[in-house]
């Protein structure tokens, strides 16, 4: 006789360990999966650590056959969406779950029918948990590993949602370029050192010993370059401090460049060492020897050969001008030389709109190729 599923609300630290560590048994057999760090994760989920609760509320639940947990779920009404999009839009995410209709079918009732008592009448998702952190269910891409601040999924998950009633609402593109070769088109050449022939145009890398500014000044453009994008949220002062503070440990000088016209900073671009291809061995634990290794790999002999550039903008008032193009194309080739001189063979650029064309134009123009796709789903309730 088949187990009934249960679903349990996370009401304490065991259950939320138990949340945190259910991907452990469903991707065992999955060579491409990547176990995240479980102290980050645990931070993630925690009110007191994330100041994405200082404008949010979420629940968690877990579904169960007997003691087994088979899957996970989150539901989160963000007051700062219903602020920009006058919308009574709930969110859920962190979905994990065995290939089971009906298991996967509580999981998603619990959520909704949550999201509906509190005044929602529209879903989206997964956002894990917001905009801002990781969003999209991986529908294309299986066969590599997930980079850095990016998920995972198996491949049944996208029946699970279309058997559900669930609707796409929009695609995130991850993009793949390889180093092996100079990738700037003749043309795209000499638009930069046109736009940048009167001395206008300087490109810097971000200084270390003003690091809190510098990397203050790359979320404030990058705010403002996509504060028109399908969904986006501007990080908040209490998120923009936060972010600073936890990308410390991977941002490097000669891999964060800062664009300025006339002195003025206009346009950014951050490549981050891939941390997901160095933690593999670690299997989400940092103690006790996995923070050596971390910090081994990462800082005293880097091991990493990838890279992802997950922050890159132009303030509006240069997007769609030539200046603009010749600033973010010029900020890509800064980072492609310096992470190519560090040993790196290719990065992931992502993620990119399915509908912002201009983009996706500007990285096949340099050769970049799409190679995975997150899909957003959403559902009247």
């Amino acid at each position: 006789m088949t187990s009934a599923i249960t679903i349990k609300e996370v009401t304490n630290k065991q259950d939320l360990k138990r949340f945190v560590k259910l991907p452990w048994d469903l991707y065992k057999d999955d060579p491409n999966w990547v176990a995240p760090l479980i102290l980050e994760r645990m931070e993630v989920l925690d009110p007191s650590k994330n100041p994405y609760f200082k404008h949010a509320r979420a629940k968690f639940w877990l579904a169960c056959k007997g003691e087994r947990v088979v899957g996970r779920i989150s539901a989160q009404i963000d007051e700062l969406v219903e602020q920009k999009y006058h919308e009574k839009i709930g969110h859920f995410g962190f979905f994990e779950c065995i290939n089971d209709d009906q298991a996967a079918g509580a999981l998603l009732d619990t959520a909704f029918q949550w999201l509906k008592q509190n005044g929602r009448d529209k879903v989206i998702g997964p956002f894990s948990l917001s905009i801002n952190e990781e969003a999209g269910m991986l529908v294309d891409g299986f066969d590599t590993p997930p980079s850095l601040m990016m998920n995972h999924a198996l491949p049944y998950y996208q029946d699970l949602m279309t058997n559900y009633g669930m609707e796409k609402i929009k695609d995130l593109w991850a993009y793949y370029l390889k180093f092996d070769q100079d990738v700037l088109p003749p043309t795209i050449k000499k638009m930069i050192t046109r736009s940048m022939r009167d001395g206008k145009i300087r490109l810097r890398p971000i200084n270390m010993k003003n690091y809190e500014q510098d990397l203050k000044t790359i979320l404030e453009i990058f705010n403002d370059a996509w504060s028109g994008n399908w969904m986006a949220l501007p990080f908040t002062e209490a998120e923009l401090n936060k972010t600073v503070k936890d990308m410390k440990l991977l941002i490097r000088e000669d891999f964060a460049y800062i664009a300025e016209y006339d002195g003025v900073p206009m346009a950014m671009m951050v490549a981050l060492p891939n941390l997901n291809e160095i933690i593999t061995d670690i299997k989400g634990s940092l103690f006790p020897f996995g923070i050596f290794k971390l910090l081994w790999r990462l800082k005293i002999r880097p091991t990493y050969k990838t890279v992802r550039v997950p922050l890159m903008g132009v303030r509006k008032e240069f997007q769609n001008t030539a200046v603009g193009g010749a600033m973010a194309f010029a900020l890509i080739e800064e980072c492609r030389i310096h992470a190519a001189n560090s040993g790196c063979t290719h990065a992931e650029l992502s993620w990119v709109l399915e509908d912002n064309s201009r983009l996706s134009k500007m990285l096949e123009t340099i050769g970049c190729w799409r190679y995975k796709n997150y899909r957003m789903y959403t559902k009247t309730l």
